[in-house]
């Protein structure tokens, strides 16, 4: 006869496999400590938070940001993070992007994908980043295709590179051509119109593949035209199993494939949830403090005077 019992050991978990083994009048008990296959217990583990942040103090210059400041994202959770300006968005991207770090304390912590320390280029294989950071830093003379390819080196161009491979350089134009602006080759950075730019440096940001994206407002600065191109474009992404993690400050750039909101104010959350509940009158009256209304329109908000 066999008897299981499971006992749980940390992150891992024992089991005491007892063999009772007869022979006459005698009766004996074996016991084997044996542990789950390392295939079950990968199905079983949950997959780490795409992001959490967990009693962050952080300052910039003189000015505490954040105190003790705590936030979690699931995995595979396309999430928008809403606030007005000075709500500390900036800050919580630079944060992610390990261009800020929080005050030392013991229980302090930022994880990316369930790990603490990151080398940057591995990082960007798993995130991929647009922010107006990074934008401005592109106001250089680097063509369309040198943007998609420094992805590669986390570079702005690839200067003084070895030459890219054919397979990488047709990556890099299967990228473009997908992102509108195949025609753009070999045009400056500089030379291009806002929302060709934008394009381009989401093409960069997807060079590696990465199951995940952070934008920062990315739509900012664009035309209707392009901003709607633009919003299509990451539409597309999510459907395809991509996760977006967008920070803004705008109703109207959150497509409808993002269904969780996170509302930042004065460096804290004060609200989340389902993006039905979050964008609506009075909870985003209270986030900008002016009376306002939501108006939908095939999933999509907008926000109009009240």
């Amino acid at each position: 006869m066999y008897a299981l019992a499971w006992k749980a050991g940390g992150t891992t978990a024992e089991s005491e496999e007892i063999l009772e083994v007869s022979a006459g009048s005698l009766c004996y008990k074996l016991r084997r400590m044996t542990s789950p296959s390392l295939d079950d217990a990968a199905r079983s583990a949950p997959h780490p938070p795409l992001l959490a942040i967990e009693n962050a103090t952080v300052f910039r210059g003189d000015t505490r940001v954040f105190d003790r400041f705590s936030l979690e994202i699931p995995a595979g959770r396309n999430t928008a993070i809403l606030g007005p300006n000075g709500a500390g968005k900036t800050t919580l991207l630079q944060l992610v992007t390990r261009d800020l770090y929080p005050v030392w304390a013991p229980d302090a912590r930022v994880r990316l994908f369930g790990e603490e320390r990151w080398n940057l280029f591995e990082l960007r294989r798993r995130l991929g980043i647009v922010s107006q950071e990074l934008h401005l830093r592109h106001q250089r003379d680097v063509s369309a295709l040198d943007v998609v390819l420094s992805g590669h080196y986390a570079s702005i161009g690839i200067w003084r590179r070895e030459p890219p491979g054919r397979e990488r350089l047709e990556h890099a134009r299967a990228i473009l051509e997908r992102m509108g602006v195949a025609h753009l080759e070999h045009r400056l950075f500089t030379a291009m119109s806002a929302g060709e730019q934008r394009r381009c440096l989401l093409g960069r940001a997807l060079i590696h593949d990465p199951p995940a994206l952070l934008l920062d407002e990315p739509t900012v600065s664009l035309d209707l035209r392009a901003a709607f191109e633009l919003v299509t474009i990451l539409r597309e992404l999510a459907r395809e199993g991509r996760t977006l993690l967008l920070v803004t400050h705008h109703l109207d750039e959150i497509p409808p494939e993002i269904g969780w909101v996170i509302l930042l104010k004065r460096g804290r959350v004060v609200a989340e949830g389902d993006r039905d509940a979050m964008l609506a009158d009075e909870p985003l009256s209270d986030l900008f403090d002016v009376p306002l209304r939501v108006v939908r329109s095939d999933g999509f908000c907008r926000a109009v005077p009240r």
